[in-house]
């Protein structure tokens, strides 16, 4: 059973929490206040980090200044502008991990009634990437630049940044992930004012959900445990 906040709302259980969670890629036009974005980012700093060094900033983006972020970082992509981004990219996913790239793509692509050969659809649709889905709150997850390289500080985001998207999903946010939002770093430096001995990581897209918006119904695949787990000196 759930159990009670203190604002009213009911609380998920964790394990309905987690298996519930999505990512979101369409929102309605509610804002987003600055008091819920507090009271999730309360909840998510609590996520582990090596040696407690809590290496992590978290820039919180709306209204006019995610906007001019929104349209320079979509100029620029369209007008062929190499990304940017102040972490090294692995480039193009090969192999398993490339295959898990196609099936979540192929399973959206489909809700979206965006066929293979569609090439203004899938344009469309790598610039909604680009303006972070029309998202009204973006938060650029970063850290201290003295750490790189940033093997180990990369983890403690990765912990903070799941955090984050289950605290939202918990209070009726949507939220996804979203490199492609940040792919000209200099950009999101710039107008959000990042300091420069701050490293910029990644930005979670972040809204109340659009029902009707169709990929929103796409969950993700998992493989099963057979396929990535090992268990070692058990006797069962």
């Amino acid at each position: 059973m759930g159990m009670q906040r203190m604002d009213g709302m009911q609380r998920m259980d964790f394990e309905t929490l987690v298996q519930t969670r999505k990512s979101v890629r369409g929102f309605t036009r509610e804002p987003v206040s600055r008091a819920a974005i507090e009271d999730i980012i309360e909840v998510a700093k609590r996520a582990p980090s090596s040696m407690n060094t809590q290496p992590w900033h978290i820039h919180v983006l709306t209204g006019e200044p995610l906007e001019e972020v929104r349209r320079r970082n979509m100029e620029e992509m369209i007008a062929g502008a190499k990304p940017k981004r102040d972490i090294i990219s692995h480039g193009e996913y090969q192999g398993v991990h490339r295959g898990r790239q196609v099936d979540i793509a192929k399973k959206l692509f489909a809700v979206m009634g965006i066929a293979r050969d569609d090439k203004p659809m899938r344009q469309d649709w790598v610039l909604r990437g680009f303006r972070q889905f029309d998202a009204p709150v973006s938060l650029v997850l970063t850290y201290d630049r003295i750490l790189d390289p940033g093997a180990v500080c990369h983890f403690d985001l990765g912990a903070l940044c799941y955090g984050i998207v289950l605290a939202a999903w918990d209070r009726g946010l949507g939220s996804v992930i979203n490199g492609q939002g940040i792919m000209r770093s200099d950009i999101v430096r710039e107008v959000a004012n990042i300091p420069e001995d701050e490293v910029i990581m990644t930005c979670v897209a972040m809204g109340y959900p659009d029902d009707s918006f169709p990929a929103n119904a796409v969950r993700s695949d998992r493989e099963p445990n057979g396929d990535f787990v090992r268990f070692v000196g058990f006797s069962d």
